[in-house]
């Protein structure tokens, strides 16, 4: 049995897990249908598709280790989930100025459109997050075993790490799914989009203000 591949599943379960932007992102997709829940986990295992096949090409540490090209990737990725924040804060004043109008009765994004909005935006929300690079640097190299080509391993190692998040925000958005009847009453979906809205918006803030993640 391989030890190292056992331990890199078990750290790469908890940093995917871990709650973030693409964490809310799909949380507040999936309330509104679960096709766009899992349009929205199948978009953040994509952007980490991209971060790992960087990591292997040996992109990421060009990325590293230019401080304008990183700082650039960074105000993307706070400005694209600022964007996000602030989108779902104004759906709420607008759903809440609509009379007689309920976050139950608002069309959800269940159309192709929809679906490829919500995929999008996992897609982006993780593509565009300035610390994945430095994670898979500095994570994947350490759990390939001396004396073993380190292509073949990186690659297994990136796959599972795809695998891990397509599992863990599939298993999310099913999950707040099947909360649904609960999370979808209007106090309750108001309260957690806005929590979304103001995490996000910190998230997107915090990303753009900042100073350079390295």
């Amino acid at each position: 049995m391989d030890a190292q591949l056992i331990a890199f599943t078990g750290v790469a379960a908890g940093m995917v897990a871990l709650p973030g932007a693409d964490f809310t992102v799909v949380v507040r997709n999936a309330l509104a249908s679960r096709t766009a829940g899992l349009a929205t986990a199948l978009g953040v295992a994509g952007g980490l598709l991209v971060h790992t096949a960087l990591a292997v090409a040996g992109l990421a540490a060009v990325l590293v280790t230019m401080p304008v090209l990183f700082r650039t990737v960074q105000l993307l990725g706070g400005a694209y989930v600022l964007y996000l924040g602030i989108s779902a804060l104004y759906a709420i004043r607008r759903r809440v100025s609509e009379e007689g109008r309920t976050p139950e009765q608002a069309p959800g994004p269940e159309g192709p459109e929809g679906l490829g909005r919500a995929l999008r935006q996992g897609f982006l929300t993780n593509a565009l997050n300035p610390k994945a690079p430095v994670l898979f640097l500095s994570l994947l190299p350490q759990f390939v075993p001396d004396g073993q080509p380190p292509l073949p391993r990186t690659l297994l190692l990136a796959a599972l790490v795809v695998a891990l998040a397509l599992v863990w925000f599939s298993a999310l958005a099913l999950l707040v799914d099947r909360l649904g009847r609960w999370l979808r009453r209007p106090r309750t979906a108001r309260a957690i989009e806005g929590g979304s809205g103001v995490a996000l918006t910190g998230l997107g803030l915090a990303l753009v203000t900042g100073p350079l993640l390295r």
